[in-house]
């Protein structure tokens, strides 16, 4: 739907991306309530078993069961199910009950009490699914619900945000005094094995740094384990990267589970010569996230000078001035939280579609074989619909002359309803697609910059609420070069701004060269006064790639995959940029 202001107001795997997918992984909590009682003498023995759809093979797989559990009508399942999430397909899923009469994994000869299917997008927005339970055949069962609750598995977002100084480090170069900076190493395999994961800048000719505040993630400093032993070294930082040991510090943290640790090392830096390790030392993640506002000080050793001189005492002291804790927020975090997207979709009525009476128009409307438009309304639509709780979608179109006065229009309600122009679902949309063909006389130009200023005035609604409550989408669906290009590379500059982003798909055999610029996977995109955009929100694909040069159909799970593969990280992108967390947190 889109947002009311309050008040008055077939491609080959290399044509897919895959680098900023969301795939990550749910876990499902399945309980039963009135199940049928197929045991004489006693109650059932129910299992639920759950399988994915594979579209590819068109083949049902199974992904896991529960366990048993003996004369229960209405049991509570320990064993949860755990299934890879991904955003951007229609996962289809089904929970089938039986009631277990052996031990065997064979389950032709136990009773079917039932099943639900669904889709895995209905179940993670929907957090908590409650369905009766059907037969096979599709007929309801005599009794029986399944509810299937749902949650991300838990992973460590976190960043640590670290202030570290120090004070009287040792002078490692004959010129002037040391050139320090902090490095930190994971340890590996072994406990000589070390993995850098974070160094701090350099601090040019002093005793005394303070170095600017350090982000590093919790699972890349210490795997998520709070616990695990840190190593911190000081360098003097040398141009040519031999750095100078200054010093280290230790600590042991409580235990070291899976023998993984963090080292950091602090070096003099000098810009001819080897850099000079100015010292280190170890912590614990635990210990540094509880320093809070308290400075925590080590003493910096360095392991030679003290083997060498009887009365070595230090190198310095380093101190953590101040520690905070932020929380990285996941696209799941945001939808489980409340946060619904809002789909409307622009459709390009140009004359250069072809006239729809004609088979070889863009528009024509077949009995047996839906057209590009279509395909594409469907193919994104049915994904998108699981994330909007009332799926009431509204559909504007462009580039055409419209009833009653016959005014070209390049910002119009394809239901012709400008207060309501939403309709109900995806199949309300290609209905009224369809009923507007017959009433409208295609036209020009190709203008879409008015469509992205229309969502984004219900953006920036959302936007003046301060609350990651909202996100809108907008699908464009058009056939050629874009006459207002100025134009729409300002609006789009503008909507970087906002909680938008813009798919776009290209219909039919014309060139999208000029198109491809307003995606910035190359680039930032700017406007025509050089304002560069706040972020990439973009999404541009010609149609034809997706199905072959003898093909009517396209793959409409790859190209909703496609289109949609960067939405996530849109999302979370914008909703960090601006500081919201979810409206309602499900994970501590």
């Amino acid at each position: 739907m889109a947002f009311i202001p309050q008040g008055n107001s077939t491609p080959g795997p290399s044509k897919i991306p895959g680098a900023n997918r969301l795939l990550t992984k749910v876990e499902m909590r399945l309980s039963c309530k009135s199940l049928m009682d197929k045991d004489l003498g006693s109650k059932s023995d129910p299992l639920v078993v759950v399988e994915l759809y594979d579209h590819m093979y068109k083949k049902w797989n199974e992904v896991g069961r529960t366990e048993r559990i003996k004369n229960n009508l209405n049991p509570t399942f320990t064993e949860g199910i755990i299934v890879e999430y991904h955003f951007e397909e229609v996962q289809k899923i089904k929970f089938m009950v039986y009631d277990l009469d052996n031990d065997t994994k064979d389950l032709r000869d136990d009773d079917f009490l039932g099943q639900m299917e669904c889709t895995v997008g209905q179940l993670v927005s929907g957090k908590k699914v409650t369905k009766p339970l059907v037969l096979k055949n599709g007929k309801a069962a005599k009794k029986g619900t399944i509810t299937v609750d749902t949650e991300e598995v838990a992973e460590n977002h976190d960043v640590l945000v670290l202030s570290f100084r120090a004070t009287k480090l040792d002078k490692k170069d004959v010129m002037g005094k040391s050139d320090p900076f902090l490095e930190f190493y994971k340890q590996g395999v072994t406990e000589e094995d070390w993995h850098k994961v974070h160094q701090t800048e350099v601090i040019k000719n002093t005793l005394n740094p303070v170095w600017k505040p350090a982000e590093i993630s919790v699972r890349s400093l210490c795997n998520g384990d709070y616990d695990k032993k840190l190593k911190i070294q000081v360098f003097d930082y040398d141009f040519d990267g031999g750095h100078d040991v200054i010093g280290e510090f230790y600590t042991t943290a409580r235990e070291l589970i899976f023998n993984s640790k963090s080292q950091i090392m602090c070096f003099d830096h000098d810009e001819g010569s080897a850099n000079d390790l100015i010292g280190e030392f170890y912590t614990s993640s635990r210990q540094l996230m509880e320093s809070g506002s308290r400075q925590i000080e080590w003493v910096c050793i360095n392991p030679k000078k003290k083997a060498k001189k009887k009365n070595y005492k230090n190198s310095g002291q380093v101190f953590l001035t101040k520690c905070e804790v932020k929380r990285h927020y996941t696209f799941l975090d945001y939808i489980l939280g409340g946060c619904q997207i809002n789909f409307t979709v622009g459709i390009d009525f140009t004359g250069s579609n072809g006239d729809p009476i004609e088979p070889t128009s863009l528009h024509f409307i077949s009995d047996s074989t839906p057209n590009e438009y279509t395909q594409a309304i469907v193919s994104v639509g049915e994904v998108i619909q699981d994330y909007d709780s009332d799926k009431l979608f509204p559909a504007l179109g462009f580039g055409a002359k419209i009833p009653p006065n016959n005014e070209i229009s390049h910002e119009f309600a394809i239901n012709f309803n400008a207060t309501n122009p939403f309709c109900s679902g995806v199949t309300g949309v290609v209905a009224a697609y369809q009923a507007c063909l017959r009433q409208i006389t295609l036209w020009g130009p190709t203008n879409v910059a008015p469509i992205i200023d229309h969502v984004a005035k219900f953006a920036t609604e959302a936007l003046n609420q301060n609350k990651a409550s909202q996100y809108f989408i907008l699908l464009l669906l058009t056939d050629g070069v874009l006459t207002d290009m100025y134009e729409t590379r300002d609006a789009i500059v503008k909507a970087s701004h906002l909680p938008m982003s813009v798919i776009i798909v290209g219909v039919g055999q014309a060139d999208f060269t000029d198109m491809r610029m307003l995606d910035g996977d190359d680039g930032k995109l700017r406007s025509p006064n050089g304002e560069a955009a706040a972020r990439d929100i973009v999404q541009f694909v010609p149609f034809r790639d997706f199905k072959g040069p003898a093909e009517q159909f396209a793959n409409p799970a790859d190209l909703a995959r496609c289109v949609l593969a960067e939405l996530p990280q849109q999302v979370e992108e914008y909703f960090k940029m601006k500081g919201l967390h979810p409206p309602v947190l499900h994970r501590l």
